[in-house]
């Protein structure tokens, strides 16, 4: 089993919604942790935050990352090398979403979704797996998403990238499960989080309603089913109850699926709630 306390975990995207809710319950968990966000000072106002909640655990570390380009990636592992702290966790967490019909989405704007949802935690994998190897000790964890499982109109690109981080992260568990280090894939469904708020554009934005917050889960119970999930090694972990039917239905009744997710877009478009 991986162990939390006094592990040192490094958390992508831990401004967010889920990056928050990790600080949160890694810190009264007791672990020591290294925090990455492109927005710095929003970064240090929710661990202050927190930390006035939360005694336990520490934050050794909080780094301003732009992981939207190979640059970034590989400057922030140089920044974290720099500590000459060994990463236990690696928790590949920082994700944008757009929605729209696939061609109605400004290249500009997919073309960066791949780039930090798929290649940055690819990357990032690849820059400290070694390591892991090398002590025979590790595990790589990615948030993907239910939408990993099924791909529903308006988020084909946000599903490519989420599809693609379940292929790499199954791949990944096979190469490296010989030298102790584990993998785990996190499958939520929406949350109550900011990526809800995600620009939306074209035909398929019009007179849609997003997703009814009665639907959404709560990212507190998510992240509480995710760390769970990380600590028994689980290579799939679907940390809520729609999460866990979908990929039922995908695996044993793929058509059903596909007629509950044609139900799903109808009622958002009419604005179910």
């Amino acid at each position: 089993m991986t162990q939390l306390s006094s592990a040192v975990v490094l958390i992508t995207g831990a401004a967010g919604g889920f990056g928050q809710e990790l600080t949160r319950q890694l810190l009264m968990a007791g672990s020591r942790l290294i925090l990455t966000d492109l927005d710095k000072t929003g970064l240090h106002q929710r661990v202050a935050d927190i930390q006035r909640q939360v005694a336990t655990g520490e934050v050794m570390a909080c780094f301003e990352a732009d992981l939207s380009s190979g640059e970034g990636c590989e400057a922030l592992y140089h920044q974290v090398k720099a500590l000459d702290m060994p990463i236990d966790i690696l928790i590949n967490n920082a994700g944008i979403a757009v929605f729209g019909r696939m061609d109605e989405v400004p290249a500009p704007e997919w073309e960066r979704l791949m780039q930090v949802n798929l290649i940055t935690p690819m990357r990032l994998s690849y820059f400290f797996v070694a390591d892991m190897i090398a002590r025979q000790k590790g595990h790589i964890v990615n948030i993907s998403s239910v939408a990993g499982w099924f791909a529903p109109a308006g988020l084909t690109h946000y599903s490519t990238s989420k599809y693609g981080l379940r292929g790499f992260s199954e791949g990944l568990f096979n190469e490296v499960k010989d030298y102790n280090v584990k993998v785990t894939a996190v499958y939520p469904f929406f949350s109550r989080t900011p990526i809800l708020q995600a620009k939306r554009y074209g035909t398929l934005a019009e007179g849609h309603q997003g997703v009814p917050e009665s639907w959404t889960t709560d990212p507190v119970k998510v992240m509480a089913a995710t760390l769970q999930g990380i600590q028994r090694d689980r290579l799939h972990v679907f940390p809520d109850a729609i999460a866990q039917n979908v990929q039922f239905f995908k695996r044993y009744s793929p058509g059903l699926l596909d007629w509950i997710s044609n139900e799903f877009a109808k009622r958002l478009n009419r604005g179910a709630s």
